[in-house]
Formats: structure tokens, C-alpha cells, sequence
């Protein structure tokens, strides 16, 4: 039997993370909008939800799964370019609530986090229902 390492729980915890985050509560979240409403109070002033679209900030379509700094068309800063990590719900989590932490040297600035766990996870579940459009 194979010893189970970091790498394998991480992997672990971030699929039961996805598969939960389409639960009956989360399932809500993206039919009432409320996600995208906290995403447009949040974050709309400087990216987008439309592939192609970027902004201030780089568009979110489709952010689940990308490779951080990767959209051929958005200068990224070198941290992010660098930051050789890919979105998932958790990684988008805590970088919706502190981006400094998940990649120092972004260019987030001013904005400084959603300081609700809450609202960081509606709209963490709104960016992922996008997955499929």
C-alpha cells in the first residue's frame, strides 16, 4: 500500500472542495445571484467575467483551472507571471481574502481582500459555475 504524502491530500482536499462547492447551498448562491452581485460590488470595477475582456485586471472567465498569469494578451506583474500556481476554489478563496499572501508582489493594490468568509465563498462558487459557459 502506498503511503498517502502532502501532495496527495492537497490534491484530495481540493477535489472534495469542487465537488462540494455545487452542493444544494452552493447551487443557490449561483441561482439567487448573489455571487455575482458580491463579484460586481468586489471585483467588477476591474475584471471582467467575458472571455477576451480584460480590464484594469485580467478577465476571471473561466479562472478555475488556468494557470495563473497565463492569458497571452494581459500584462501581468512578474509575480503573478511567476507564481507557477493554478486556480482552484481554494487558491481563488484565499487570494479573494488576501491576495499579498497567495502571490506577494501582485498588482491588486489598493484592493486589499473581502474580509467575509462568506461573501469570499459566494464568490468563489459564482467564478466557478463559470466553468462550463
Amino acid at each position: 500500500m502506498k503511503a498517502v504524502g502532502w501532495t496527495d491530500l492537497m490534491k484530495l482536499s481540493a477535489t472534495l472542495y469542487i465537488v462540494s462547492s455545487f452542493s444544494p447551498v452552493a447551487q443557490d448562491i449561483v441561482s439567487t445571484g448573489a455571487g455575482q452581485q458580491l463579484f460586481n460590488n468586489a471585483c467588477r470595477t476591474c475584471h471582467s467575467i467575458r472571455d477576451g475582456d480584460n480590464r484594469l485586471g485580467p478577465n476571471l472567465h473561466r479562472i478555475v483551472g488556468r494557470k495563473a498569469g497565463s492569458l497571452p494578451d494581459y500584462n501581468y506583474s512578474s509575480a503573478m507571471r511567476d507564481a507557477d500556481l493554478v486556480w482552484d476554489e481554494a487558491k481563488l478563496a484565499r487570494f479573494i481574502s488576501n491576495p499579498d499572501e497567495v502571490v506577494p508582489g501582485n498588482k491588486m493594490a489598493p484592493y486589499g481582500g473581502v474580509a467575509s468568509a462568506a461573501d469570499t465563498r459566494k464568490i468563489v462558487v459564482f467564478l466557478s459555475s463559470l466553468r462550463t459557459q
